[in-house]
């Protein structure tokens, strides 16, 4: 019996394949199946956007259709978790880059359940790097909102000299921290979800190319990927909101010095 080994192997679904090899003075440059999927959430972004500049009042549904109540609630749902944790002014202002990164987020967790596809958040890399990049904002705007009294953030007021020595390096080491467990968590829910789903799958595979009983057990695996399926489809979203929901947080510790 020969069964493809690419059903042994559930973490082959993350390996990046150079789709267009290109090469320059000894840097890859080679077009992948990352680089496509990124290609393609962003033309769809680009098609998004450049419609939303087009609609005019008049186009919005008196009575909404299942797509207009579908991206209303969830406008909602973000607007008042922004404004619950930045409260209505700071909210407002910071909603536009926050809802970006959430329908960003979401986009590629969601993409990565379509078959044959590919998911780039559950590669820590670009989890990492997006998150880095929020990180090294917040700092910004920290800093040109409270100068030097952002290192208060580190030595809270009036912190004795040797309860200082033992805080700060804490308060520093969970701070510098903060990037690197938002960027863990999104990977690794994403990363096990989809190992998981790959692994049963694979069982129900290698059971369908046996004969007898087990033939009739591969149904097994078939219907628990159904509820499973589901429960992945909700992890791509929740864990799309905790990353919002951190930001939030992050930021609001930034505006007020928490």
């Amino acid at each position: 019996m020969k069964i493809n080994s690419f059903f042994f192997s559930p973490l082959e679904q993350f390996e990046v394949l150079p789709i267009i090899p290109l090469y320059f003075n000894g840097i890859d440059f080679s077009i992948t199946n990352e680089t496509i999927v990124l290609c393609i959430l962003f033309f769809i972004f680009n098609i998004l956007f450049t419609s939303c500049k087009n609609i005019k009042d008049s186009t919005l549904n008196l009575i909404p259709n299942k797509f207009q109540i579908l991206f209303e609630s969830i406008y909602k749902v973000i607007l008042s978790l922004v404004v619950d944790n930045l409260g209505k002014e700071k909210g407002q202002t910071f909603f536009p880059i926050l809802f970006s990164t959430f329908f960003f987020v979401v986009s590629l967790n969601l993409i990565g359940l379509i078959p044959y596809s590919f998911t780039l958040t559950s590669h820590l890399i670009v989890t990492f790097t997006l998150a880095l990049f929020i990180f090294l904002a917040l700092n910004i705007i920290c800093i040109r909102t409270h100068g030097l009294a952002f290192f208060s953030l580190f030595l809270p007021s009036g912190t004795s000299f040797f309860l200082a020595l033992l805080l700060v390096p804490i308060e520093l080491i969970s701070y510098v921290f903060k990037p690197i467990s938002l960027s863990i968590r999104l990977f690794a829910n994403m990363m096990a979800g989809h190992t998981l789903l790959k692994v049963i799958a694979g069982f129900g595979w290698v059971l369908s190319s046996c004969s007898g009983i087990l033939f009739l057990i591969h149904y097994v695996p078939l219907l628990i990927l159904l509820p499973l399926f589901g429960l992945e489809l909700g992890v791509a979203l929740i864990q799309s909101f905790v990353f919002v929901i951190l930001i939030c947080i992050y930021l609001n510790d930034a505006i007020n010095l928490h």
